[in-house]
């Protein structure tokens, strides 16, 4: 079988590309695959980071892609379609993540001359504009089938194409970030107390992953708490150090406001004890895959797919609502009850099994083989 895959890759950084990465290479092993990527994702003005691309300082490694399509220049669209027809593919697949990319990828979808499979990161966005749903129906419907990763995905896509074909395949554990440090390596290299209790919200820093809310947490937490923060800000962080100034308890909170390469990734998990995600919605994270491969359990909150994704599956605890209080109550209890750490830790091993690229890819093209 030979495949397309359409979507970010290398020299762009990001989950995303990661993710495509390992698809490409899990793929790559029962068929014969070809990445095509942008040329341009998004115009520099609406990209609210540092850089779209990998520095030297990222230490990424490099994937053969094609980078053809600019989602700004509909002739580019044209071409990417003419290009992967003319290679004859049996399937394209494609990520879609954002209505921005509505436009672009639904005409090659419908001009590349053979089914396609989208692997679905979200269907609505976390932050919805009023466009969102019509740009997304029409990508949809020139789109064969579709694999979401959390059952609120799943919703979302028949919420707005009730007839899709789609199965529901569980995010794959990152597993490229290299073996867990020890901890007190991995303190001293962030410069941070060993002997403390860690919490690490890690990732790009948006409003509704709700770090404010894990800030306002912590602010009672017990002084052998220590809380580290690791990402690039989207927009500004002014908001979030007005709050860390606040705080009795600022010397134990630890910022390192940038993008994190991969060879870094390892140093912050290895020093964390439990990973928050305090997020307002949600539909499944790629960073409760990274927690996965260093055996970091999390506290999440009850939104989109976190509770069936993590809390059903044992690898952490739900906190009720997105609320400083109800974050607190989890971390206090699970810092209580050795038990806790005990079962998750057997639970994330289960899932460690389970939740690898070869069998996510099979059972994509098993799937596409059905379409």
């Amino acid at each position: 079988m030979k495949v397309a895959i359409l979507s970010s890759f290398y020299p762009l950084r990001g989950g995303i590309s990661q993710f495509n990465a390992s698809l490409l290479e899990g793929l790559g092993k029962c068929s014969d695959t070809r990445a095509y990527s942008f040329s341009r994702q998004y115009p520099d003005f609406l990209f609210p980071g540092k850089t779209q691309y990998v520095t030297p300082e990222d230490e990424a490694t490099p994937v053969q892609a094609q980078a053809l399509l600019d989602t700004v220049n509909p002739f580019t669209w044209i071409r990417t379609a003419r290009e992967i027809r003319a290679w004859k593919p049996d399937l394209l697949v494609m990520k879609y993540w954002m209505s921005w990319f509505a436009p672009s990828l639904g005409y090659v979808a419908r001009h590349a001359g053979c089914k396609s499979v989208v692997v679905l990161d979200n269907v609505i966005p976390h932050e919805a504009h009023w466009f969102d749903k019509p740009l997304t129906r029409y990508f949809l419907k020139g789109c064969t089938g579709f694999v979401s990763m959390s059952e609120s995905v799943r919703q979302d896509l028949l919420s707005l194409r009730p007839d899709a074909p789609n199965i529901l395949l569980p995010h794959p554990l990152y597993a490229h970030f290299g073996p867990r440090l020890p901890r007190e390596q991995a303190a001293e290299s962030l410069g941070i107390d060993p002997a403390r209790k860690t919490l690490l919200f890690f990732g790009l820093i948006r409003e509704y992953k709700g770090l404010d809310i894990l800030l306002e947490a912590f602010r009672n937490l017990p002084e052998d708490y220590q809380l580290v923060i690791a990402g690039e800000p989207y927009g500004s962080f002014d908001k979030y150090q007005r709050i860390i100034d606040s705080l009795p308890s600022r010397d134990r909170v630890f910022v390192f406001p940038d993008y994190i390469r991969d060879a870094r990734v390892k140093v912050f998990f290895s020093a964390a004890d439990l990973a928050v995600l305090p997020y307002r919605s949600a539909t499944q994270s790629g960073i409760s895959s990274i927690a996965y491969h260093f055996d970091v359990p999390m506290v999440v909150t009850d939104v989109g797919g976190l509770k069936g994704t993590i809390g059903e599956r044992g690898t952490g605890i739900v906190a009720d609502q997105p609320s400083p209080e109800a974050i607190r109550k989890e971390i206090l209890r699970y810092f209580a009850d050795p038990s806790l750490k005990e079962s998750c830790l057997r639970a994330i091993g289960k899932e460690k099994e389970r939740l690898g690229w070869d069998t996510f890819s099979r059972n994509l093209l098993d799937f596409a083989a059905t379409l």
